[in-house]
């Protein structure tokens, strides 16, 4: 496995459920592999599931923790690296540098991995713990130092961008070359610097944001391919950006808004004419529930996309089931 390529690992105390377990997953997982002291709060059994991912220079892990207690000792620090805390649900609280901050659900948190520190989930949490290189930041902000143990608010738009910008980690096809890769890597540090008030790097800063903010939109798109009202307009309104904005940006990538659209709701209904689930919906009803109000430009333009009509699709699934 080279450098350039994203790794993976499970973290898990289930496999380590039974007589001295937990004690090796705290020596393997929290000293070795997290450099952590991890300690159950308050007699609260201990559960972590835990997905690591590396990246070039950039790393996440996501997952849910029970209430416990990891401290950050003098004897496990080993990098300068920078952790951003992003409290997808529960209540933390971060102690480092003499400052305590109290971290909400949705809100997030800059650490130090060079320094002593302790995070207490004081509930059982749901986190995303972003891992950033401390040097490729600090040329685009002034003192990072200064930022830790300070919660962010989770109306940032900055953070809402780079949490949903995370979630492209989830997502084998998007990673699937070294040059996206690193790509992803460089566009999280950039949003981090614009997260934590930079004002060095413009550029870098523009590419990491309008990258995230593609993301953004081509998510909205996707949940809302089956509403029929929607729109450039209502797009630009839930992104609070300007329709041209959203044009410029889907044309970087190759596209348009109307072709997004299209390409979405065909591979929606060709997901459901091969699924026997949907057997009962005529071809009108998939059309509909896929986002197309018009009965014959759907079938034109899918049998224009698949070389075949929606009933040869539904046919050839129905025929292949039952041989």
């Amino acid at each position: 496995m080279t450098d350039d390529e994203m790794k993976t690992l499970r973290v898990s105390t289930e496999a380590f459920d039974n007589d001295g377990g937990l004690d090796a997953f705290r020596e393997i997982f929290g000293r070795e592999i997290l450099g952590i002291e991890i300690d159950p709060l308050d007699g609260h059994p201990l559960a972590i599931d835990l997905t690591l991912r590396s990246l070039p220079g950039f790393a996440m892990a996501s997952g849910t923790l029970s209430p416990m207690r990891n401290r950050h000792t003098p004897a496990l620090l080993d990098n300068d690296d920078v952790v951003l805390v992003v409290m997808q649900s529960g209540v933390g609280e971060v102690s480092q540098y003499g400052r305590v901050a109290m971290v909400k659900e949705g809100e997030a948190v800059l650490t130090a991995n060079g320094a002593q520190a302790t995070f207490t989930g004081l509930t059982s949490t749901r986190v995303i713990n972003l891992r950033l290189s401390r040097n490729l930041l600090a040329p685009h902000v002034a003192d990072i130092d200064a930022l830790i143990a300070r919660p962010i608010p989770k109306d940032n738009r900055v953070l809402k961008l780079m949490v949903g910008y995370a979630t492209m980690l989830n997502d084998q096809e998007e990673l699937a070359s070294a040059e996206l890769r690193r790509m992803v890597a460089t566009h999280m540090h950039s949003l981090a610097a614009l997260l934590l008030g930079g004002d060095g790097g413009l550029g870098l800063h523009e590419r990491g944001l309008r990258a995230a903010r593609l993301r953004s939109i081509k998510d909205h798109i996707r949940e809302r391919l089956g509403h029929h009202d929607l729109t450039l307009a209502e797009v630009a309104r839930s992104q609070q950006i300007s329709e041209s904005y959203i044009r410029q940006l889907l044309a970087e990538n190759g596209t348009t808004f109307t072709d997004l659209v299209l390409a979405g709701r065909l591979t929606r209904a060709h997901h459901m004419l091969v699924d026997l689930r949907f057997g009962d919906r005529s071809i009108s009803a998939v059309a509909y529930e896929a986002g197309f109000g018009d009965l014959s430009y759907f079938n034109r333009t899918f049998r224009r996309r698949y070389g075949a009509t929606p009933s040869d699709v539904r046919n050839g699934a129905m025929h292949k089931k039952t041989v």
